[in-house]
């Protein structure tokens, strides 16, 4: 890279990812030098600790260079970050996607407004640019929404990205067919909560709407993958498609947390542990193979040991494949900041259960492979992603960006051989 072209860095989810290729694209159409951008994560408290490590990191390795942070952790603590001597510059969710805001930068006319972070809340649409990928001809992905309603007790994002705000469907239908006719073979949906897109648009569309669309519209798109999904939110349409669509990808990643009815409840979550267990048996039947990533929370406030052997529990009786364990992480503002702490040692120790859990359900997952035939998109010359997810190593070069059907002769620790 360039001395003088600017240098991104992103923390966190996926949608900061894309957000951080848009950032780019607008910093290099307004012709920004050696700046150093850190696109921050606000999920946990260690997200925010990471961020901060970053800047002084990136200070103590680029002193001439302004250095600009931005991202949910930016938008939630602007003054926290401002605070940094560090950092040179803070910008909201919003501002980061306003090509003014990078125009300003570039001709110096940010230099007397140090924070630019305006209420998230008030925010009524979506800012959604278009970019052709994140860096590699495998996928492609496409924000479809942004923001939550919901008001989870241990969760700080709906502050930092405001109420949800949905892209229209013609949006979304224009970026996908742009995609394909760039040659991409598999696009993404993105989002915050993604089951409440349509919410806010005229007639209440609904997510499965919008995939009904995007598989009739775009006729040529070979493959359509979901991100993560709040299980008790999914529509009729929704899983029609899941159940009758080949193109759409038998994989789903849930947003479960827990596996306790009670610290579901204190999680102020919308369902319960039966509610999930039959969303997982009812597509299982309705879709053959289909496979379930999830994310749980280890150690919750009040968490006993009991509750939390549903939780773990919750990892077979749901047949979860790819699990996102986090431990619990106190985030001030948060209600369950104020409930009672399970112990730190305690938390850790219960995160790595689930982790094991979760290798265990990955090795039983790859083993049963053996002998079939998948179609896998490579995402490098050795390495691709069957339709399931699960990941492939070949022992020969293949295209990137291409689906190969092999079939599978074994597997290693964490991945199926082809």
């Amino acid at each position: 890279m360039s001395e003088l072209a600017p240098d991104f860095h992103t923390l966190g989810c996926r949608l900061n990812a894309y957000e951080t290729e848009a950032m780019s694209r607008l910093s290099a159409k307004a012709g920004l030098g050696a700046v150093k951008v850190i696109n921050t994560c606000a999920v946990t408290s260690e997200a925010v600790r990471q961020a901060k490590l970053k800047i002084r990191r990136l200070r103590r390795e680029n002193p001439g260079h302004t250095i600009v942070v931005t991202g949910c952790a930016a938008q939630v603590e602007p003054t926290t970050f401002a605070a940094m001597a560090e950092v040179d510059l803070v910008l909201g969710n919003h501002e980061k996607l306003d090509p003014q805001t990078w125009a300003g930068i570039a001709s110096g006319a940010s230099d007397t407004l140090r924070v630019q972070v305006r209420d998230i809340m008030a925010e009524k649409a979506v800012n959604s640019p278009l970019i052709d990928g994140l860096g590699t001809r495998a996928r492609a992905y496409v924000q479809v929404q942004n923001g939550c309603d919901h008001r989870c007790t241990f969760c700080i994002i709906p502050y930092g990205r405001g109420n949800s705000r949905s892209v229209p469907q013609a949006v979304v239908v224009e970026q996908m067919q742009r995609l394909v006719d760039k040659g991409f073979n598999e696009v993404v949906l993105t989002g915050v909560d993604m089951t409440s897109w349509g919410a806010d648009l005229d007639g209440k569309q609904q997510l499965g709407d919008l995939v009904q669309m995007i598989l009739t519209q775009v006729p040529d798109l070979p493959r359509l993958r979901i991100s993560s999904i709040d299980s008790i939110e999914a529509d009729a349409a929704l899983i029609d498609a899941i159940r009758s669509e080949q193109r759409l990808m038998p994989h789903l990643h849930l947003s479960l947390q827990a596996g306790d009815d009670m610290i579901l409840k204190r999680m102020k979550r919308r369902h319960l542990r039966d509610d999930a267990i039959g969303f997982c048996q009812m597509l299982k039947a309705a879709r053959p193979g289909i496979t379930f990533g999830a994310d749980i929370i280890a150690g919750f406030p009040t968490e006993t040991e009991k509750m939390f052997e549903n939780s773990l529990a919750l990892v077979k009786d749901c047949d979860l494949t790819w699990l996102h364990v986090f431990p619990y992480s106190v985030r001030q503002g948060t209600p369950a900041a104020k409930m009672p702490q399970v112990n730190g040692r305690t938390i850790r120790e219960r995160a790595r259960r689930l982790r094991q859990a979760g290798e265990h359900q990955v090795t039983a997952y790859l083993a049963a492979r053996t002998g079939e035939t998948h179609n896998i998109l490579m995402e490098s010359p050795r390495m691709g992603r069957t339709e399931t997810f699960a990941p492939v190593r070949f022992g020969s070069d293949q295209t990137v960006g291409q689906i190969v059907r092999a079939v599978i002769a074994g597997h290693d620790s964490d991945a199926l051989c082809a």
